[in-house]
């Protein structure tokens, strides 16, 4: 069997242990010969075992499953992309794929894959990597791809997400006023209003619109769940200066998400405005809705959040008709004035 490892001599007596496959040396800290022997062959025969161990693991995974002993991350990576049923959820893994510091196991077999290897891929602490490696760590487990855990699930790095922050109406007023391109206008007036994705807004049509009801509906580009809105007279007036049919911002929806995201923080740029990306008005507008007691669950259905109460609601056969946004502020502003009863939220039993 090939050995690992060779001793090399230095011209001052010392011996020093040298890795044939990466070249790497080590020194022994030694000038005697038989002791520098006897460390080398203890570290081939601790190399060399585990080579034994595998091979022989093969002959009898082999029977149960021919690929199991040659199967590559870079194939459990793909396994998953096909998987995927949305077009957006397939877009986010490909691009997940492709990230750099995946390169140092993408064609390491996963049955000879150690800890070493993983955290070499996440020594910097990059966030995506971290949440994406262990998604497709746990499908490698869950396809039994995999005999055990190559990192226990409480070793994991833990993951350091960057401080995120709703955009305020000042700055979301500033980014308006500024903005000469009607479209891109409209796009970050119906931002703030609906607090949809940067996504879900760019594919808006004109058919997502009820003016009857008053109700804009669509299945989210990321999960497919159903977000469901009623407008006010405000959001109503932006809708009207886009197209009357097809698609609400023809030259957006063309456009690449990230493309989109580097148009808005080039305009915050100008402003002096920081630490906000057009996910802020995600933010922004759950915190509204908060702040204006809007309640839980008609947030997260206007959202397209899944939560147990939307389920409940949809289980006793109720359909709820949501308030707009805008007036359950003005509502509750005149509710505080003592002008009107509490804010209400109709909900009309099928």
């Amino acid at each position: 069997m090939k050995q690992t490892f060779g001793l090399i001599r230095r011209p001052w007596g010392v011996f020093y242990l040298k890795n044939k496959m990466t070249g790497e040396q080590k020194s022994l800290k030694t000038s005697d010969k038989f002791e520098a022997q006897r460390i080398l062959q203890a570290h081939n025969e601790s190399e060399n075992q585990p080579h034994f161990n595998l091979s022989l693991a093969r002959v009898y995974l082999n029977g149960a499953d021919p690929k199991l002993a040659t199967r590559t991350w870079q194939e459990v990576m793909e396994n998953i992309v096909a998987k995927k049923t949305t077009d957006e959820t397939r877009r986010r893994w490909e691009v997940a794929i492709k990230d750099k510091n995946l390169d140092c196991i993408r064609n390491l077999p996963v049955a000879e894959t150690r800890p070493e290897h993983f955290d070499r891929a996440l020594a910097d602490g990059k966030v995506s990597t971290n949440v994406y490696l262990r998604r497709i760590h746990n499908h490698a487990l869950g396809m039994e791809w995999l005999l055990r855990s190559i990192i226990p699930r409480l070793q994991w790095p833990k993951v350091q997400f960057k401080d995120k922050r709703a955009i305020t109406f000042e700055e979301h007023q500033a980014i308006v006023a500024r903005e000469q391109n009607a479209g891109r206008k409209a796009f970050y007036q119906l931002a703030w209003h609906l607090g949809a994705s940067q996504s879900d807004i760019a594919f808006l049509e004109a058919e997502n619109i009820d003016w009857e009801d008053r109700v804009i509906s669509y299945a989210r580009k990321k999960t497919g769940s159903i977000a469901l809105m009623r407008f006010d007279d405000e959001i109503a007036a932006i809708l009207r200066t886009l197209p009357a049919s097809g698609p609400l911002f023809p030259y957006l929806r063309k456009v690449r998400a990230g493309d989109r995201a580097t148009e808005f923080k080039q305009r915050c740029a100008g402003l002096g405005i920081t630490g906000v990306s057009l996910h802020s008005y995600r933010y922004a507008w759950a915190e509204r809705a908060k702040k204006a007691g809007y309640p839980e669950r008609f947030a997260q259905e206007a959202l397209g959040h899944n939560s147990k109460a939307v389920h409940r609601a949809y289980a006793r056969k109720a359909q709820v008709e949501l308030p707009a946004l805008g007036d359950y502020e003005r509502q509750r502003a005149m509710f505080l004035e003592g002008k009107i009863a509490a804010p209400v939220a109709r909900v009309v039993n099928e």
